[in-house]
């Protein structure tokens, strides 16, 4: 994994390249960064970056034998620790070749992609206290061909209280051990282990750097693009599951369904909730998050904070004219109603139901501003 296959981060890489040049490696680090950021993606590059026998000025060399070796995830000088979903007494090791595949098909892969690569269902993930076992075994040994041996540790919170037995180690590590922890919530981790850690927060990817990610290696168009990066919010594992689904557009079907709440038009709303019944689970919920997202930039527009606003110049227009009609209190409401939908969409709620309920929920919103006018809006 090199530093130029990941999207976006500069400032991230430049600041991993410079602590190598100026030999300030820190012997246990926390890559806290947000789902779909490229936090994983990060610590696998500066490990290899650290290997590499030919080092270039902002890249490792990609050619030499030891980023051969990174590239498959077969470096012998390379371990890996991540939540397991089977027995107590199963680690890590026992899942290498599913973990292998899995990271190389995705490097953005969150614990759901994960989970699917083990048909673990709905079983809980764990990192156990065999797996604090192998990681101390593994790290209290030399470095076997590199100048450092890496232990890549993916997702510290599900670290339980065994995850104590790992503070000796952590304190106390063989020459040129590595231990790289990458979290999503620095709240979940463990105090004991958090405070022996050297923090490098990773912030979300803006809309820029997914938007010329999905049209450059992802074949979409301009619109798509800017679509799914929107929708996205920053989340880039979020924005590849998208491109797997069937119906990426959700702004016309959005807007429509206010149009008919804001006109209270029954019969329309129980035609347009058949509809959203048939969508299928993934799509409700990228299409309720649509319209979380789209609410809140009406709401930036109504603030005067439109310089903040990220949307394609068809919906930028409908977005202005909805805000001269609506209010921050009523997006607020809104907001929270659709929220509180897309909660229920993940847990299986009656798509029917759940849809008309919402529809009388924002027909009581927007009754109030109802205007021959306003309808105009909305419609175009």
């Amino acid at each position: 994994m090199q530093f130029k296959q990941i999207v976006g981060q500069a400032v991230i890489k430049q600041r991993l390249i410079n602590s190598v040049k100026e030999n300030r490696v820190s012997h246990a680090q926390l890559f806290l960064g947000p789902e779909g950021s490229g936090s994983l993606a990060l610590a696998v590059a500066y490990a290899q970056y650290l290997s590499c026998l030919d080092k270039q000025a902002d890249d490792s060399c990609g050619e030499c034998s030891s980023c051969r070796k990174y590239q498959k995830l077969m470096h012998p000088d390379l371990h890996f620790t991540y939540p397991t979903f089977g027995l107590p007494k199963e680690t890590s090791i026992d899942f290498i070749d599913s973990w292998r595949l899995a990271f190389l098909e995705n490097n953005y892969l969150n614990l759901d992609i994960w989970r699917s690569y083990l048909d673990a269902g709905n079983k809980q993930a764990n990192i156990n206290i065999a797996d604090c076992h192998q990681i101390i075994k593994k790290l209290s040994f030399k470095p076997f061909e590199s100048d450092y041996k890496v232990l890549i540790l993916w997702l510290p919170e599900f670290l339980d209280k065994q995850g104590n037995a790992l503070l000796k180690i952590i304190e106390e590590p063989q020459p040129n051990t590595l231990f790289l922890l990458v979290a999503q919530n620095q709240d979940q981790i463990l105090n004991t282990i958090l405070s022996r850690t050297q923090l490098i927060k990773i912030p979300a990817l803006n809309y820029n750097d997914i938007k010329e990610e999905l049209i450059a290696h992802h074949h979409q168009t301009e619109h798509a693009a800017a679509e799914i990066a929107y929708l996205s919010n920053g989340n880039l594992t979020d924005a590849l599951i998208m491109l797997q689904q069937e119906n990426k557009s959700y702004h016309t079907l959005f807007v429509q369904w206010l149009r008919f709440c804001f006109a209270n038009k029954g019969i329309e709303i129980v035609g347009f909730v058949e509809q959203l019944s048939k969508m299928g689970r993934e799509n409700q919920k990228n299409f309720l998050r649509y319209g979380i997202s789209f609410i809140r930039e009406c709401c930036l527009l109504i603030a005067g904070a439109g310089e903040l606003v990220h949307l394609p110049s068809a919906e930028l227009e409908t977005a202005q004219k909805m805000a001269t009609i609506m209010n921050i209190s009523m997006n607020q409401a809104i907001i929270a109603e659709l929220e509180k939908a897309h909660y229920h969409v993940e847990r299986n709620a009656n798509p029917k139901i759940l849809f008309l309920d919402v529809s009388l929920q924002l027909i009581s919103f927007l009754k109030l501003k109802s205007s021959p006018q306003g309808n105009q809006y909305i419609a175009n």
